[in-house]
């Protein structure tokens, strides 16, 4: 890329960004690729700042470590760069490649005053947000965080640290009990979640993914209502006596239906920092071992395999899929129990 190139030249999308908007219910508007002042990102993982967009040659300007949030100014697809995701983003500092960065918002939320008894799915809207535990002998201590889009349960109301009105979470996988500032969860009503296209018999819908695209469709009959990029397993097996981390191609049908999933050993403060609660509008197509449609919030980098044999999308994407598909998540008449659905679902095609 030439110094010559103005702004202006950065901001022009090409081709191959519009390219999967034919089909998919989010489509970019100016505000996408031109960044209004205070529009943040939280970087999923060590990334370099370069004085330019470019993958080779470049000069680093500085570093930003994960969890650290960065202002963006605007979008960046230079001639040079995968093809998969091309994208750069202007920081203060230089140009940082999208892939490991979160696009997030700071929301905050009036708090309710009570949860029924069932609990309420909540989204964090803030770009992460501290969880804490309570005992007698050491009071109250930081755990870990909560990201930006990833849901979760919530079942009380308490009085936190702050005085301030903080949600008691139950999670999902392990049954622990944490806290949260009520002010940056959001409650997902029941219309939120209402079926998509609930008149297409279910037997009429199904989701064809390509691996070698890295690629989801979704079709109604011989209609093809939805497509995007996804990140599929790695071709690797890191422990010979493991699940391998490549997605399986094959025949199959959504089993159950969780909004809010712990994957990982179900350890909230994993030092290892390989557990993921909360992640959202997940969808298992082969359990066991565990291979599942869902949301991704820790990383930005679609097009490309990613996962540990899941199908990773952008969040927004997972949420519409989830409503869209078969079974019907029901809300919970009988606590954390019914905090999923279970059912002979859409059909899922890997090839």
């Amino acid at each position: 890329m030439k110094k010559a190139l103005s702004r202006r030249d950065f901001l022009k999308i090409g081709a191959l960004a519009l390219g999967s908007l034919a089909f998919n219910p989010f489509p970019a508007s100016e505000d996408d690729y031109t960044y209004p002042a205070g529009t943040l990102g939280r970087v999923t993982r060590d990334v370099t700042i370069y004085k330019e967009p470019l993958w080779t040659g470049g000069t680093a300007t500085g570093y930003r470590h994960k969890n650290d949030l960065i202002n963006i100014y605007y979008e960046v697809t230079p001639s040079e760069g995968p093809a998969y995701n091309p994208v750069w983003y202007r920081t203060w500092a230089g140009y940082v490649h999208s892939g490991y960065i979160q696009r997030v918002k700071v929301r905050l939320n009036a708090p309710l005053s009570s949860l029924p008894e069932t609990g309420t799915l909540c989204e964090v809207t803030v770009p992460y947000t501290g969880v804490y535990q309570y005992s007698s002998e050491f009071g109250w201590q930081h755990k870990t965080n909560l990201f930006y889009q990833s849901t979760h349960w919530a079942i009380q109301v308490d009085e936190g640290p702050d005085g301030e009105a903080w949600y008691r979470l139950e999670d999902e996988l392990s049954w622990e009990r944490y806290h949260v500032p009520a002010a940056h969860l959001r409650p997902i009503s029941d219309e939120e979640l209402s079926p998509i296209s609930p008149e297409v018999l279910p037997n009429d819908k199904r989701i064809e993914i390509s691996l070698a695209n890295q690629t989801l469709t979704a079709f109604e009959g011989e209609q093809a209502v939805f497509y995007t990029k996804i990140s599929s397993g790695l071709n690797i097996q890191p422990d010979p006596d493991d699940t391998p981390w490549s997605t399986p191609p094959g025949n199959y049908h959504i089993e159950s239906k969780y909004p809010s999933k712990h994957m990982g050993s179900g350890i909230l403060a994993n030092p290892y920092g390989d557990d993921l609660p909360g992640v959202p509008w997940t969808m298992f197509f082969l359990n066991p071992p565990g291979y599942a449609i869902h949301g991704a919030y820790w990383h930005n980098n679609f097009g490309i395999q990613m996962s540990h044999g899941c199908i990773n999308m952008r969040n927004e994407e997972a949420k519409w899929l989830y409503r869209w598909a078969n079974p019907v998540f029901k809300t919970p008449i009988k606590g954390r129990f019914d905090w999923h659905q279970n059912g002979w679902g859409t059909r899922v095609i890997v090839t």
